[in-house]
């Protein structure tokens, strides 16, 4: 296709969904996936695929963020919906117990194999990350949290205080008080913030998804758990996008030596088709802040634990089991990881390679060691265009060829590759020699430099600059 404006994108333009989501929704986002280039209107998703309304067909290695891990549309999935709602079972009840909320509960304990439960039932991350805060200060009464730089909690007032990235945080201060961000990965830190404040809570991922699909060195998960009981902390492990078998476990910390005191799950949790979330606690924790009858309604949401949303879950862990998504997620992203290192590691614009089962990260940026001249001469306009555009101007080359993918949210130089964990070796494969393929044409930076500029100057001076 031609470097002006994408003859799809400025269709997809004049799309009456796109006009009013851009009108009613969410005008800035609008505006942003015109701009470059990113243009579609989805109307039809099955297992891996995606189609837009012109009926193209793309390959999903977003999987809405961790969300699609059965895959899009799953049949079992559907059905299960379909039989809850022609069951007519009461879904929102307050006054008695719902029986497939204790039945999840129960199916969540069994399978984290530890002591993990009870469940704080929520509806999405960002609130079940709120439910361990709250959880952590009224069964410790303490105050201050600490986090990680380029963690990512959610984008509630209150997770925003453990949010790792200042742009989340700015418009909206003053947040909680006594919250700070330390190194991820560094233990010596952790103690030190231990020892001096006392706090509440750790808050932690196990790998940093949207910072960039970041991994903590060996031990670190396990040691950060042995600091936190040492000083009467609560270690909150956030398990939103890693967890439902996307690392090749059902949970990630199954992999690292260590249980956390709080475990927080959503995304993948609702199989796609229900929001729905968790925060799995131990039942000291639990019955030391809630177990009263003046306390035990203090946490709660109105949709929380509702017969859909909990048939959906209880739908998805048996899915995940059956076909054995799980080690499927590690057979599939251990190749993955291998075929992208072989094919593009020593590529002048990639820096690094690397991930957990199907949580794949991309770091473009000049490499040191086979970085061109006009690398070596300006390192600073290399680095500034990998931070601002690299990731996004990789995402959009992919999607021409038919193959959705994101950069991190926090790491826009990081193209994140996470499909559903259905995926299949030929899938795999494609999306492989896609990138190196694209990579490929761009081994100066020069040419890179003309594309990019060439492909925003004709987005801006179509549609989407009105």
């Amino acid at each position: 296709m031609g470097l002006n404006a994408s003859p799809m994108a400025v269709a997809a333009a004049r799309h009456p969904a796109m006009v009013d989501y851009g009108r009613y929704v969410n005008p800035g986002f609008v505006r942003l996936v015109g701009m470059l280039g990113y243009a579609r209107v989805f109307v039809r998703a099955r297992g891996t695929r995606l189609w837009d309304h012109e009926g193209r067909e793309y390959l999903d290695f977003l999987a809405g963020f961790g969300t699609m891990n059965l895959g899009h549309s799953h049949p079992r999935l559907v059905e299960r919906l379909r039989t809850v709602l022609l069951d007519e079972l009461p879904n929102v009840m307050h006054t008695a117990p719902q029986p497939l909320a204790a039945e999840l509960a129960r199916e969540l304990a069994r399978r984290s194999g530890t002591d993990l439960e009870v469940a704080l039932l929520c509806s999405g991350g960002g609130e079940a990350v709120e439910a361990g805060l709250k959880l952590a200060r009224a069964a410790t009464g303490r105050q201050p949290f600490l986090y990680c730089s380029r963690g990512f909690h959610g984008n509630s007032l209150g997770a925003l205080a453990v949010m790792g990235d200042r742009r989340y945080q700015r418009p909206f201060e003053p947040l909680l008080p006594e919250c700070q961000a330390l190194p991820f990965g560094d233990l010596e830190a952790l103690e030190q913030a231990l020892r001096k404040r006392r706090p509440a809570a750790f808050v932690v991922e196990p790998l940093q998804a949207e910072g960039g699909v970041v991994l903590p060195p060996p031990g670190y998960l396990r040691g950060a758990q042995l600091l936190c009981q040492q000083h009467g902390t609560l270690l909150i492990l956030d398990e939103a996008q890693t967890g439902i078998g996307r690392t090749g476990t059902l949970f990630m910390y199954q992999q690292e030596g260590m249980v956390p005191d709080v475990l927080v799950l959503a995304k993948a949790l609702g199989g796609g088709l229900m929001p729905t979330a968790v925060a799995l606690a131990r039942r000291e924790l639990v019955e030391r802040a809630y177990g009263s009858s003046e306390r035990f309604d203090l946490h709660g949401t109105t949709m929380a634990g509702n017969a859909l949303a909990c048939a959906a879950a209880l739908e998805t862990l048996r899915i995940v089991e059956d076909e054995r998504l799980s080690e499927n997620a590690a057979t599939q992203g251990a190749a993955l990881l291998d075929g992208l290192r072989r094919r593009i590691s020593t590529h002048p614009l990639v820096r690094a390679v690397r991930g957990r089962g199907l949580l794949v990260g991309i770091e473009l940026g000049p490499n040191p060691e086979t970085a061109g001249l006009l690398a070596k001469i300006a390192p600073g306009l290399v680095g500034a265009l990998a931070r601002n555009v690299l990731g996004q101007w990789l995402a959009v080359r992919l999607l021409e060829r038919g193959i959705v993918a994101q950069p991190t949210s926090h790491r826009w130089d990081v193209l994140r590759l996470e499909p559903p964990l259905c995926v299949t070796s030929d899938e795999i494969g494609r999306a492989i020699d896609a990138i190196a393929e694209i990579l490929d044409e761009y081994r100066e930076l020069a040419p890179l430099l003309k594309d990019v500029s060439q492909r925003l100057g004709g987005q801006l001076l179509s549609r989407w600059a009105r």
